[in-house]
C-alpha cells in the first residue's frame, strides 16, 4: 500500500554534503495513529545499521556515528523526509535506505522500505 521512493544519492568528495529524500506515497502520516520514519545504511561487508529517524511526536534520534553531521527533517505537505548529510567521510559510503513503521488504530504495526540510494564519498 505505501512505497517509500529515496533520491539525492551520489558521488561527493569528502568534507562535501548531500541531502537525501524519501517520497512516501499516499497518506502515510495521516493514516496512522502514530509512525516514524527513518534511514539505514549498510556499508560494503557491515550489518545495516540506524542513521536517524524522527516519529510523529517529533522525537529525533541519531546514531552516534555521524557525530552531529547529519539532520533528519520532514514536511507533510511534500509527503517527505530528508536527511541532510554534511561533513561527508569516506566512511560514510554506504547504501542508504528509507524506512517508515505505522501504527493503525487497531494496534497493527505496518513496516515498509524502500529500494535504497548509493552515497559514495570519495578522498
Amino acid at each position: 500500500q505505501v512505497q517509500l521512493v529515496e533520491s539525492g544519492g551520489g558521488l561527493v568528495q569528502a568534507g562535501g554534503s548531500l541531502r537525501l529524500s524519501c517520497a512516501a506515497s499516499g497518506s502515510f502520516f495521516n493514516g496512522y495513529s502514530s509512525y516514524a520514519m527513518g534511514w539505514y545504511r549498510r556499508a560494503p561487508g557491515k550489518q545495516r545499521e540506524l542513521v536517524a529517524t524522527v516519529t510523529s511526536g517529533g522525537t529525533l534520534r541519531y546514531a552516534d556515528s555521524v557525530g552531529g553531521r547529519f539532520t533528519i527533517s520532514r514536511d507533510n505537505v511534500k509527503k517527505k523526509v530528508y536527511l541532510q548529510m554534511n561533513s561527508l567521510k569516506p566512511e560514510d559510503r554506504a547504501v542508504y535506505y528509507c524506512h517508515a513503521v505505522g501504527i493503525t488504530g487497531w494496534g497493527a504495526k505496518e513496516d515498509y522500505w524502500g529500494q535504497g540510494t548509493q552515497v559514495t564519498v570519495s578522498s
